[in-house]
């Protein structure tokens, strides 16, 4: 060591310790250069290469800082939590913190970890169940009056949904199920708020959601008894598990699976700007519709009225006495062309009759004689005898005479 033990009654410093302890754990044999395996939990890369993470067994954990150099010196693989490595670094004591660290030289892998291997069978059985099927998944509501939401009241996550629920949707009112959402109780107690929302009914959508964590933390949503009491929800469920990178065996169950819990919110509900959007080109296309139809019953009722005209008594009568004035004045065009028709016949007669007429030819110095007893014309001397009186028509008379002789 570099400097003595100090005296049991000596007054230290925080730093002094600090600085005590990183000595020996730099100055330790073992511990200068030490290979250790284990599985990676709570990866963090940051935007200058160096990475940090959590080295755990089933007993104990340790914090590990692989720098960007090292890395790219080791040309180490892209670490990511369940992965089961061994390690090779020294140890030592970041001062700030107080906080003792492993800084890695080498990473070897050494399989996917006890908690990968374990998702991985899970999801195979689930899987194999039909419990991830899409045919099973039920359509979410459109606009739920109730939202039910299983997570923990603490959780800076239901802060944001509530938020995001109220701002895009106030009418929907809110039932919360509390429930641990991390550690070895978690997973029963996640199953039965969701089973009590269940038994409360009122809830037409629920969301189960926490904020981001380590695999550690969000390993409750892996649990089976946490995917089968999703999968024998009457109601449908949304995921809200973590951050978008994160999946968890719940996801798979659910019948939505959005990236965080605030995406879950916003899924869960219906922006209000939008629906008034809905709602007013829906009432201009009910305006034109309401418009149309009324047009349409315009012209039936106009068609209506015309037919009720036609058909009316009065219409009717109306109808047949334009057809009697018809009729009347055809039968009085008729009987003006029978009498025109006959008094030209009657004139062709007349003048036919006039040039046969006698009178015609006593007008030419002729004369007509007749019997005078039967007015018979005389037009042989037979027909008379002496003493017959008859009756000569000239022009401008007659002239009565005697048969005295033939």
């Amino acid at each position: 060591m570099l400097f003595p033990e100090p005296e049991p009654a000596s007054d230290w410093s925080v730093a002094q310790v600090v600085r005590y302890l990183k000595e020996l754990l730099e100055t330790d044999e073992v511990l200068r250069n030490i290979r250790v395996h284990g599985e990676i939990s709570g990866c963090k890369t940051y935007a200058s290469g160096h990475c940090y993470f959590t080295l755990k067994d089933a007993e104990a954990q340790l914090s590990c800082v692989f720098f960007k150099y090292a890395r790219q010196r080791s040309a180490a693989p892209e670490l990511r939590d369940g992965m089961a490595v061994e390690v090779s670094g020294r140890f030592s004591l970041y001062e700030r913190d107080g906080k003792m660290q492993l800084y890695i030289e080498q990473v070897e892998l050494a399989g996917e970890g006890a908690l990968a291997t374990h998702f991985e069978q899970l999801k195979a059985r689930l899987r194999a169940e039909g419990l991830f099927d899409e045919e099973r998944k039920r359509s979410l509501p459109l606009a739920p009056a109730v939202v039910g939401i299983v997570t923990s009241l603490q959780a800076a996550a239901l802060r944001d949904m509530l938020r995001v629920l109220r701002m895009r949707y106030p009418l929907t009112q809110v039932v919360i199920a509390p429930s641990l959402v991390q550690g070895s109780e978690a997973p029963a107690a996640l199953a039965r708020a969701l089973d009590l929302l269940n038994e409360h009914g009122e809830a037409e959508v629920i969301i189960i959601a926490r904020g981001g964590g380590s695999i550690e933390e969000l390993w409750a949503f892996n649990e089976e008894i946490v995917a089968r009491a999703i999968a024998r929800s009457r109601i449908p469920v949304i995921s809200g598990v973590g951050h978008e990178t994160d999946v968890t065996i719940a996801d798979f169950v659910a019948d939505y699976r959005a990236s965080t819990p605030t995406a879950a919110a916003t899924r869960a509900v219906p922006d209000v700007v939008d629906l008034q959007a809905t709602i007013l080109a829906y009432q201009e296309d009910l305006g034109v519709l309401i418009e149309d139809y009324l047009e349409r019953y315009r012209e039936d009722l106009e068609g209506s009225e015309r037919r009720l005209e036609r058909e009316s008594p009065r219409s009717q009568l109306e109808r047949l006495q334009q057809q009697l004035d018809g009729t009347i004045e055809t039968l009085q065009s008729e009987i003006r062309y029978r009498f025109t028709l006959q008094e030209e016949r009657l004139k062709g007669a007349t003048l036919r009759l006039h040039s046969l007429s006698p009178l015609l030819t006593i007008a030419r110095g002729f004369s007509i004689v007749r019997r005078d007893d039967d007015q018979r014309i005389v037009t042989s001397i037979t027909q008379v005898q002496p003493g017959d009186e008859l009756a000569i028509q000239v022009a401008d008379g007659q002239i009565s005479a005697r048969v005295t002789t033939r």
